[in-house]
């Protein structure tokens, strides 16, 4: 080999090393873009969903279009119109609102355990009837579209007592107090 050869060989070596690095660089940007992007993917993956649409997404959207994502029995309610104790309870939730905006934190307290869940209701804090006492329910955003009833129980879980007097025979034997 003569010498021009050689440093043509060496030429043609670093130029396909410099390729080569380019080519790894160019691959290593891309793994960083899909990286970013699977990121990006995943924490879209782990937000909230109402039926394809994010929370943002749903208190963009007017109520008639809310309304169409809605079950049957709901959608059905909705297109009657609200009956005046909802229209007043629906006034003074947003009431509690804007003043939550404003820093102050309020509980309206409601009888109407009919009310649907509007996305627009996520974080206010409500105290709802039970027949006996308000319950506070703190409104999320996974409660879209259900009562407000369903969250505030009527009837407490039975504990039973021992037997008394009238009781059947395999009770047995009850001392009188």
């Amino acid at each position: 080999m003569t010498p021009d050869e050689e440093l043509e060989e060496e030429d043609h070596e670093e130029e396909e090393l410099e390729e080569e690095i380019e080519e790894s660089s160019e691959e290593i940007e891309e793994e960083e873009d899909l990286d970013e992007l699977d990121l990006e993917a995943e924490r879209d993956r782990l937000k909230f969903h109402y039926r394809g649409f994010t929370i943002e997404d749903l208190k963009k959207m007017s109520m008639d279009e809310f309304i169409q994502l809605l079950p049957a029995r709901a959608r059905r309610s909705l297109k009657r119109g609200l009956p005046p104790r909802q229209k007043k309870l629906l006034e003074r939730l947003r009431r509690a609102y804007r003043a939550k905006k404003r820093g102050k934190d309020i509980l309206t307290r409601t009888h109407v355990r009919d009310m649907l869940i509007f996305p627009e209701m996520v974080g206010l804090k409500i105290g709802v009837y039970s027949g006996r006492s308000y319950e506070t329910v703190e409104i999320k955003p996974e409660m879209i579209g259900h009562y407000l009833g369903e969250f505030s129980l009527t009837r407490k879980r039975v504990q039973h007592g021992s037997p008394g007097i009238g009781a059947t025979r395999s009770s047995k034997y009850v001392p009188l107090k």
